[in-house]
């Protein structure tokens, strides 16, 4: 990597990072409490172009390649996850198919919204009977004259209640299989187009998901995305890149937790001496640190054989899989180290503990990850 991309990458992680704990982290309990992003929070995040990191300059982001990308959103990971979910949705699996397979024309009239954070960007794939069986599809895209007709129901839409572009994967030849589904660009105004209500969850406050239904929604036929037929195949090269980005935000969560707990054994006395002195805690201090920067290495190989123009299939799903886990791991030993404190909303492990678990089931289970990997060292050997 040339010497100037890497001081501007140094640049922007310093940038990043004191975002983070000047102006985030002093919200996080707020976020929590409320639900709510402040606006103030989101103003910052587009003037510091964080909703166009991965759109191309030409467009009015900042077109950072997958190892910039990986590099803002570790460090995005250290704070608070609800937060960090509205922007990696959307810059990820809410962005990528428009900027990696859309027209010219649709890339024209949307991406520099987007990039602005002006139009905010979701990825609409999952629903009640296809979430990791996703070529079966229930939602239909019907050709009619110069529009497209889609009919079903989509769920846990991340970004749904607040979005104003959607990404719709949609089966237009249910006959045909993986081959028969296509993917469209579908704006929140479209006749047909219903947004339903907010999910409650455990965790990932401040980031909503929730129902898309489409009742005769009017699509037009310039709004295809890739070609016809090849939505599942764009559907896994968005995938793809997306899993790269939470993998980086989960190793910054467990940086961040390993901090935490390193400074709270230091601190906290019992029996006459820290903690840190027990061996039990170094020891888990020890495995954490450990396996977080082995996840960090799994990341950024995937992110640079991106960069390279590789295909990263295989990869993406291993950074995901294994930095989910240790996501978990490190969370719970960051609990155990504070005792009864990391149960308590009073510190920030407890959220981080509950904002864990989500990353081991959305875009792609740790079970589909293990099937991907698996196929393709079947395929290879």
């Amino acid at each position: 990597m040339p010497a100037t991309m890497v001081n501007e990458l140094d640049q922007m992680k310093t940038m990043i990072r004191n975002f983070v704990e000047n102006e985030i982290d002093p919200c996080a309990q707020q976020i929590e409490d409320e639900d709510t992003i402040p606006q103030h929070l989101v103003k910052k995040a587009k003037e510091l172009g964080l909703f166009g990191m991965s759109i191309p300059e030409e467009y009015g982001g900042i077109g950072l390649n997958a190892v910039g990308k990986a590099i803002v959103l570790e460090q995005l990971g250290r704070t608070h996850n609800g937060y960090v979910s509205l922007i990696s949705a959307h810059t990820g699996i809410g962005s990528t198919g428009l900027v990696k397979l859309a027209s010219e024309t649709l890339k024209q009239k949307y991406l520099p919204d987007m990039a602005a954070g002006n139009k905010i960007a979701a990825f609409a794939l999952s629903e009640p009977g296809a979430g990791s069986d996703a070529t079966n599809l229930s939602t239909k895209a019907v050709k009619q004259g110069d529009k497209w007709i889609l009919n079903g129901m989509k769920h846990f839409i991340t970004n749904g209640p607040v979005a104003d572009i959607f990404t719709v994967i949609a089966s237009n030849d249910k006959s045909k299989g993986a081959k028969g589904i296509t993917a469209f660009l579908v704006e929140k105004d479209f006749p047909g187009l219903i947004v339903g209500k907010r999910d409650k969850k455990m965790g990932l406050k401040g980031s909503y998901t929730c129902q898309i239904l489409f009742e005769d929604c009017e699509v037009p036929e310039e709004n295809v995305i890739g070609e016809v037929g090849m939505g599942y195949v764009s559907a896994l090269k968005i995938l793809g890149e997306g899993r790269i980005g939470l993998a980086a935000r989960a190793v910054g969560s467990c940086e961040k937790l390993i901090e935490m707990s390193a400074s709270y054994a230091k601190e906290r006395v019992q029996f006459g001496k820290p903690i840190a002195s027990n061996q039990a805690i170094q020891w888990m201090l020890a495995d954490m640190a450990t396996e977080t920067e082995a996840a960090r290495t799994l990341m950024m190989k995937a992110a640079e054989m991106i960069d390279e123009g590789k295909k990263v299939i295989k990869e993406a799903s291993m950074a995901k899989l294994f930095a989910s886990e240790v996501f978990n791991r490190v969370a719970d030993k960051a609990v155990q180290i504070h005792g009864g404190m990391g149960y308590v909303s009073d510190y920030p492990v407890e959220r981080f503990y509950r904002d864990a678990r989500i990353t081991k089931i959305y875009e792609g289970t740790s079970e589909i990850q293990r099937m991907i990997i698996s196929r393709h060292i079947l395929a290879e050997n």
